[in-house]
């Protein structure tokens, strides 16, 4: 392909400098004299970036004009990002997500993506040839149906998968041309959006049953003869999608979905971490958690693999975990239980939740309900009147649907609390004090599985990697984080503690024979130049860093 020359150069966001193009590149680009004279370092351009981003108002404007980067200049997107994690994660993923993608079709400026629909049955593998890379290495797809806690939002999620592959790049290091969002557009069941004159997906009602799943089978199998080894990421599926998809295609192909395995993850290194200022011993605690859908039970199902871990029977394990729904306590008599509930339906009379924190006695509270405020004062002094330091997650998405908030987590406890969240809420000065609460956010895992998986060559995930990462992520958790209230580390290390996630991953999946690569063995010469990438990963300031081959 012949590389652009003169003005098309300002139409490659992938290599576009913007006013860092020396004088000499400009002559020899064709570009002199069509850019201002001063020549501008990225640090620069970055600041001027911040400048006209915090003069913004709202949130969803700052959205939009980092889209707009994002569209003309990734590296200076990047950048941007990289160097201002804190404040950039909550403007490009939640909560700012959520909203961004209600109002997809209303602040649509240029498409990103492929938009699969049923009317493509039988021509979904041509379609991926009219993307332009041909190296493909993560792909992020949802439908669209349960997005956060927001609901059906139909194409609007195209968002999720956006915003996702935004973080594999800033967080993980993978290169922007090597990611593929996906939006599975079966239609719609929000009437609101069928009825709206702007929205951009399917017009019709939710394609579902067997041709659902056969749309599906075409587009896995369609990626295997494109893009071979490409890792595919599903998310915020509906529950029974999620799992059935899950099941249908974890032994065949190297994929995982990031609200069952990649919550699980993240919430089982804020458990872990947790013992380390309870000082209950991991195998001795006991979780309760609120809501009882796919995140729920997916944090349930690594817990016990976990427990086992520690010698204990798999119904043992299963023991210390209780779940409560709207319905009450899951429990053997009820006939509305799902197959992923069954497992955890205990033989127990029926059950509210305050009754169940005083009968269960629990060490940690988990809240994945989607419903705001469902952590009343009355549940939070009841868990402060059985713990010292009690460990409370609300990780609802976004901020909004948050079971509780951490000001009412601290408040509610007399600052025992210690408080996890899905969506960054501010320090809270309690009593003097100043708390950080920990945002037990998704990314920090699920740049590190996937780099770690795309390393090695795995050709599927099992639950041992999810594990691996929680354990790896647990062990970055500082100190000086466990001091201030904090279970997990500053986002400010993100990076770093991707790099050591993505290295325990590839030493999970090499112990486990399931390394593609036989050159990466601990004693083989691959394994240090891995290592390399690994240490490479944590320093570099370029959004890409991995040329995987």
């Amino acid at each position: 392909m012949q590389e652009p020359h003169g003005h098309q150069r300002f139409n490659q966001p992938a290599t576009y400098k913007s006013t860092a193009y020396s004088h000499e590149e400009r002559q020899a680009l064709g570009i002199k004299g069509l850019l201002p004279h001063r020549v501008t370092t990225l640090d620069c351009q970055a600041e001027r970036v911040l400048e006209n981003l915090r003069r913004k108002h709202f949130d969803i404007e700052r959205y939009i004009f980092l889209s707009a980067l994002q569209d003309r200049n990734e590296t200076l997107y990047y950048r941007v990002i990289i160097d201002n994690i804190e404040e950039m994660m909550p403007l490009i993923y939640t909560p700012t997500v959520g909203q961004a993608c209600k109002e997809f079709a209303h602040i649509f400026r240029r498409p990103r993506g492929l938009y699969i629909t049923r009317e493509n049955r039988g021509e979904i593998r041509s379609l991926l040839d009219n993307w332009p890379s041909d190296d493909v290495r993560v792909i992020v797809i949802t439908d669209g149906e349960r997005i956060l806690g927001l609901g059906d939002l139909g194409a609007n999620g195209m968002g999720i998968s956006i915003g996702k592959l935004a973080l594999y790049s800033a967080c993980g290091g993978i290169d922007p041309s090597q990611c593929l969002p996906v939006m599975f557009d079966v239609g719609t069941g929000n009437k609101d959006l069928l009825s709206d004159p702007l929205y951009l997906g399917y017009p019709e009602q939710r394609l579902d049953g067997d041709a659902y799943f056969e749309l599906m089978d075409e587009f896995m199998d369609a990626i295997q003869d494109r893009f071979p080894g490409a890792l595919v990421q599903f998310e915020d599926f509906l529950t029974p999608k999620a799992y059935t998809l899950l099941d249908r295609y974890r032994s065949n192909y190297l994929c995982f979905n990031d609200d069952i395995q990649g919550t699980a993850s993240v919430a089982l290194a804020g458990v872990i971490a947790s013992t380390r200022v309870t000082k209950v011993a991991f195998k001795d605690l006991r979780i309760l958690f609120l809501g009882a859908g796919s995140a729920a039970t997916g944090i349930g199902d690594l817990m016990v693999a976990a427990l086992v871990a520690q010698g204990l029977s798999l119904e043992e394990a299963r023991s210390r975990l209780w779940f409560v729904d709207q319905v009450g306590l899951v429990q053997s008599t009820r006939q509305d239980l799902m197959p992923h509930n069954l497992p955890y339906a205990h033989e127990h009379a029926p059950l509210g939740f305050l009754e169940a924190i005083e009968e269960h006695r629990p060490h940690v509270l988990i809240g994945a309900t989607g419903a705001p405020g469902t952590f009343s004062e009355q549940a939070i002094r009841a868990m402060s009147a059985v713990n010292e330091r009690p460990a409370i997650f609300a990780l609802s998405n976004p901020t909004s649907r948050a079971e509780c908030t951490a000001k009412q987590a601290y408040e509610w406890s007399e600052g025992r609390a210690l408080f996890a969240s899905g969506s960054p809420f501010e320090p809270v000065v309690f009593q003097g004090k100043t708390l950080r609460p920990a945002q037990g956010n998704n990314a920090y895992v699920f740049p590190g599985i996937g780099l770690g998986a795309l390393l090695a060559k795995a050709a599927q995930l099992p639950e041992e990697v999810f594990l691996a990462g929680a354990e790896a992520l647990a062990s970055c958790v500082e100190p000086s984080d466990l001091e201030a209230g904090a279970l997990y580390p500053e986002l400010t290390r993100i990076r770093e503690v991707s790099a050591h996630i993505a290295a325990k991953v590839a030493e999970s999946l090499i112990a486990q024979g399931l390394s593609g690569d036989a050159s990466l063995q601990p004693e083989a010469p691959g394994f240090a130049e891995f290592v390399a990438i690994r240490a490479m990963s944590a320093v570099n300031e370029r959004p890409a860093i991995f040329a995987l081959s």
